[in-house]
């Protein structure tokens, strides 16, 4: 728990910074009571590439939450993505002393250990390591061993790593914000504990989190993750399709992809006209909205058409029985899920962050995904058998993010 029991999480995401602060409710529900979304410079495809822009965005969306909830956050949950992000499988095994002893909690953590402990290049970080399952000696596909008797424990994991560059620079801005970094969580497992099914996980799905300038990729079977990638496109490039297609200025072709866009073209009367700020001397001009939605499909099929591809290349195309999922702000693109079914034949649905309480009308929309998620994590992450890794080293917070947490200590007691 973070201070007066509440949860915090931070979103840093390519177009968006989104803070959340969340209590724990009676009967385990989780309360949102703090919001802060302040708009992303510095990051760009999920990776910062400008400190001081990245810690203002963040440092702005931090003190936003903080009025919004009325508490101070010290620590908070962190979302990272990029295309450094990359995975693998490991299984490892331990002995159990004791023909009568059951396994315990301290064998499935050194199993865990175990199944950390494996080669990595020295410009790596292990950012998660998650069990797909476990073995009891012949039995497999145990999802807890804790209480059962056997001779050998077995886990297959799932490692998530990052570069340790990429990770240092996303820390430091945080930092610099004034907030503690207690865990570092990949955006597209986030969003999963989000938007996700307990039965679409056992029976096999896709999660398809198409951010700003990235799309996560996170493989569900039995319940547990069985692959993740980052993909490096997202709602950015639909964007700079419409600026290039129809000569207008990125703003205003995001306007347009917000206010009239749509995935399926056949659904749009062929002579409807809608006025866009475009470039030259006519600054304002009527276009199809028809060839904008063509403009959309295009790069939307493309997206999906990649999404199968590293699945099918993972090879785990044939274990989705519950389709593919699309969360993220560019899932909002009227039509994309019911394109995906017309591309992949398979189902598709958009997710919407699910058991949302309080502060919750602006939350339930498949943009905040991760945000929400993030949330999810962290209350799951203070249960005992979580078989979780956190950072193996809190990072220190920087002497300007102390001096930034100071100061936004006290404007936040002082009355506005």
């Amino acid at each position: 728990m973070y201070r007066n029991g509440n949860f915090a999480a931070i979103d840093v995401g390519s177009t968006k910074v989104c803070t959340l602060v969340g209590e724990l409710a009676p009967e385990d529900e989780m309360r949102i009571v703090g919001v802060g979304i302040s708009p992303t410079a510095g990051i760009n495809r999920g990776m910062v590439d400008n400190i001081q822009q990245a810690t203002e965005s963040i440092l702005n969306s931090v003190e936003k939450a903080e009025k919004s909830s009325g508490t101070r956050i010290v620590s908070a949950q962190i979302s990272i993505s990029g295309s450094h992000i990359s995975s693998m499988s490991n299984r490892a095994v331990v002995a159990i002393p004791g023909r009568n002893r059951p396994i315990g909690p301290e064998d499935v953590t050194r199993v865990m250990e175990a199944a950390e402990s494996v080669s990595i290049p020295s410009d790596r970080q292990i950012l998660h390591v998650i069990p797909r399952c476990f073995v009891v000696d012949s039995q497999e596909r145990v999802s807890d061993p804790v209480g059962m008797h056997g001779q050998r424990l077995d886990v297959e994991t799932i490692i998530v790593t990052g570069s340790v560059a990429a990770i240092q620079n996303l820390t430091k801005c945080v930092e610099g914000a004034g907030v503690q970094v207690e865990d570092l969580v990949l955006s597209s497992l986030a969003s999963a504990e989000a938007v996700l099914e307990e039965e679409e996980k056992r029976q096999g799905v896709v999660l398809a989190d198409v951010g700003g300038g990235t799309t996560g990729v996170c493989v569900f079977a039995e319940g547990s993750p069985f692959h993740t990638a980052i993909l490096p496109v997202g709602g950015y490039h639909l964007t700079h399709d419409l600026v290039a297609g129809l000569r207008a200025p990125f703003d205003a072709a995001e306007e347009a992809k917000t206010l009239y866009g749509h995935a399926i073209p056949s659904t749009i009367d062929s002579e409807e006209m809608v006025e866009i700020d475009t470039f030259g001397a006519d600054r304002r001009k009527a276009v199809s909205r028809r060839r904008l939605a063509e403009i959309l499909q295009a790069r939307v099929e493309e997206v999906l058409e990649m999404i199968y591809m590293d699945v099918r290349r993972a090879g785990y195309d044939e274990m989705l029985a519950a389709g593919l999922v699309l969360s993220g702000g560019s899932a909002n693109l009227p039509g994309m899920d019911l394109l995906a079914e017309q591309v992949l034949r398979m189902p598709a649905r958009i997710g919407v962050p699910h058991g949302l309480y309080g502060l919750s009308d602006i939350l339930a929309n498949p943009a905040y995904a991760t945000s929400v998620g993030l949330l999810h994590w962290a209350l799951r992450d203070q249960q005992p058998n979580g078989h979780r890794r956190r950072l193996g080293e809190k990072a220190q917070v920087s002497p300007l993010g102390w001096l930034r947490g100071i100061g936004r200590w006290f404007r936040f007691l002082l009355p506005q």
